[in-house]
C-alpha cells in the first residue's frame, strides 16, 4: 500500500458503532435510506474535491476502505445556507487537505458513499453538522428570512397518499422516482412547491401595499401588490396573482401557470389549469408564519387539496444566490445511489 500511497495516514480506518441519526439526513433532497444509521465509521484521507454549490455541498475524499485499498469516498452535505448555519463556508476545505471524518456508511459495503457528523483538519480545526443557533429578531410586517418548520411531521419526501387524484394523477404517483426530480437537472419548480422546499424564503415589505418574495438559491422572485388587478403576462411557473388583506392575513390568488414538473409537491406535477390560493398569517410573537395553500388542478385532482404549512423566522442575513451546477445537483446519482425517496 505504501507504494501506492506513501502517506501512512491512508492505513487508518477505524470503525465506530454508535446509534446516531445524522441531522442532515432529515433535510436533504432525498432520504439517504441507503445509509446505515447504526454503522458509523471514522475515516482519514485527502480531499480531492470540495463542491460548494447548489443544491448540496459535497466532498470527495481519497481514503482507504476496510481492505486498505485507496478508494474515492463521496460525502453529501446540506445546501450552502444550511452549511453556513453549521459554521462552514466555501473556504472550509480545499483539495489536498488531510481530514478525519466520522459518518454513517452505505448499506452496500462496495459503495463508498458516506454521511458526516464531523470532520477534523490536520491543524485540529473541527467542522461539525451541529446547527449554531442565531437569534432571530421578530417580524412585525411579514418581512424577514423564513425557513420550513417541520411541525406535525408532514411527509415532504414522497407524494401524499391521501390526496384525491384523478386516474392520471394516480398513474403519476405510482411511477414516482426520485431521479425525476427537476432539480437534478437544475430546474426549479414554481409555487406551491417552491415554498415547500427546505431553502429559505425572504419576504420584503417595500411599502404598505407591496411584498416581494425571494427564494434563496433559486432565481424566482414574486412581487405582490395588494389590490392590483392581474396584469397581462406570459404564463409562468409563478403565474399571475391578485392579493388583498383579510384581517392579519395576506390572501394571494394565482393562476396563469405553465405545466410544471413537481410544481405542486414532491412527485406531483401541475398543469396549465392549476389555481392556487395562499393565506399567509404572522404569529403574535413575529417568529412564525402560518401558510394555508389550496391547490386546484383538474388534470391531477378530482377536488382541491389543502396544504397546511408553517415557516419559522431565521436570523437576518444577506440572501445567498449560487448557480446550480449539474455536477452538484446530480452528485447523489453519480455517487451510485439506488432510487429512494426525494425532496
Amino acid at each position: 500500500m505504501e507504494n501506492e500511497h506513501p502517506n501512512p495516514v491512508f492505513k487508518i480506518v477505524i470503525p465506530v458503532v454508535l446509534l446516531l441519526l445524522l441531522p442532515f439526513n432529515l433535510i436533504a433532497h432525498h432520504s439517504h435510506a441507503n445509509l446505515n444509521a447504526n454503522d458509523i465509521q471514522t475515516h482519514r484521507g485527502v480531499v480531492e474535491t470540495y463542491g460548494w454549490g447548489m443544491p448540496h455541498v459535497y466532498i470527495k475524499v481519497n481514503a482507504p476502505n476496510s481492505k486498505g485499498e485507496i478508494v474515492l469516498y463521496n460525502i453529501e452535505l446540506v445546501n450552502p445556507p444550511g452549511m453556513l448555519q453549521r459554521g462552514w463556508d466555501k473556504n472550509s476545505l480545499k483539495p489536498g487537505d488531510l481530514i478525519t471524518w466520522e459518518g454513517t456508511t452505505d448499506h452496500n459495503p462496495n459503495r463508498y458513499y458516506s454521511g458526516l457528523s464531523w470532520a477534523e483538519k490536520a491543524d485540529g480545526t473541527r467542522l461539525t453538522m451541529t446547527i449554531r443557533p442565531a437569534e432571530a429578531n421578530p417580524s412585525t410586517d411579514f418581512s424577514g428570512l423564513w425557513m420550513r418548520d417541520l411541525r406535525g411531521g408532514k411527509p415532504f419526501y414522497t407524494p401524499p397518499e391521501d390526496w384525491p387524484y384523478t386516474e392520471l394523477g394516480n398513474q403519476m404517483v405510482a411511477s414516482f422516482n426520485e431521479n425525476d426530480n427537476p432539480q437534478v437537472s437544475c430546474i426549479n419548480p414554481g409555487i406551491p412547491k417552491a415554498t415547500l422546499l427546505p431553502y429559505p424564503m425572504q419576504i420584503i415589505r417595500q411599502d404598505e401595499q407591496t411584498f416581494v418574495f425571494n427564494y434563496e438559491l433559486r432565481e424566482h422572485q414574486r412581487t405582490i401588490v395588494l389590490g392590483r388587478p392581474k396584469l397581462p403576462e406570459e404564463p409562468s411557473v409563478l403565474g399571475s396573482s391578485f392579493a388583498h388583506m383579510e384581517g392579519n392575513k395576506i390572501i394571494i390568488e394565482t393562476d396563469n401557470f405553465v405545466a410544471d414538473r413537481w410544481g405542486i409537491h414532491t412527485g406531483v406535477d401541475s398543469s396549465v389549469q392549476k389555481q392556487l390560493r395562499e393565506e399567509i398569517s404572522l404569529s403574535e410573537d413575529g417568529k412564525s408564519l402560518g401558510i394555508m395553500m389550496v391547490v386546484t388542478d383538474p388534470v391531477y385532482f378530482t377536488q382541491p387539496v389543502t396544504i397546511d404549512y408553517h415557516m419559522k423566522k431565521m436570523a437576518d442575513r444577506e440572501m445567498i444566490q449560487l448557480p446550480c451546477t449539474l455536477e452538484n445537483s446530480r452528485f447523489f446519482l453519480d455517487a451510485g445511489l439506488v432510487s429512494g425517496v426525494s425532496e
